[in-house]
């Protein structure tokens, strides 16, 4: 049975008053196997997500489940969030032959500012489902937990055990967790769809966090 994730009401409602400031719509909460084992974490909901409120829809969500199959994981093994939970647009405006402007809301990354006013549910997901193992899916969700100083292209497919980080208490500072987690970069299973040299790059990686799995676990799931 998959689980869809209820956080705290006082602290949704905060942050979801406060998201207000910013270019985001919607809201799609993380959901998936309460007793994970593995937690992807991903940068934040797309258009497609938020409409069908489920998480990796669309071209992404097809490379997730292809991923998934090749390692014998479904999504009902495994716990999906992002470190935004609502969708992040841009507005764009162009002028069509009949000199009317168009506008459009594109995805786009969200900030830093936007990541830290998310980033209490995601600590509190990490507590609640305490993962054997966190996989970061991009910059954006890497760097959330390990730091600025990470990037994907630098530590993709590497098992990192150390600590990650947290929102104070007081939601002003990140501070590090004094448990240490097992951290598995990767790209986003997008990417391939903007670079398809990363596809044998991308499988070996996968490859690789299914031993990872096994080891920690002493199975395949």
């Amino acid at each position: 049975m998959v689980f869809t994730m209820e956080y705290p009401k006082e602290l949704k409602n905060d942050i979801m008053t406060k998201s207000k400031k910013f270019q985001l719509e919607g809201f799609l909460p993380g959901r998936g196997a309460e007793d994970a084992t593995v937690m992807l974490v991903a940068e934040a909901p797309g258009q497609t997500e938020i409409k069908t409120q489920i998480p990796f829809s669309g071209q992404a969500g097809k490379g997730l489940d292809k991923a998934l199959e090749r390692i014998d994981l479904h999504r009902e093994d495994i716990y999906m969030t992002s470190v935004v939970r609502c969708r992040p647009y841009s507005v764009k405006k162009r002028t069509n032959k009949n000199g009317e402007e168009k506008k459009s809301y594109p995805n786009r990354t969200p900030n830093k500012t936007e990541i830290k006013l998310f980033a209490p549910f995601l600590d509190f997901e990490i507590m609640h489902i305490a993962p054997k193992v966190i996989v970061t899916l991009g910059n954006s969700a890497m760097n959330r937990l390990l730091g600025n100083q990470y990037t994907v292209s630098n530590y993709h497919g590497q098992t990192l055990q150390q600590p990650i980080y947290k929102l104070s208490k007081d939601r002003k500072n990140y501070e590090k967790t004094k448990e240490n987690y097992y951290i598995y970069p990767m790209y986003h299973p997008a990417a391939i769809l903007y670079n398809r040299d990363l596809e044998k790059t991308i499988d070996q990686d996968w490859d690789n966090l299914s031993k990872l799995i096994r080891k920690v676990t002493g199975s395949a799931k």
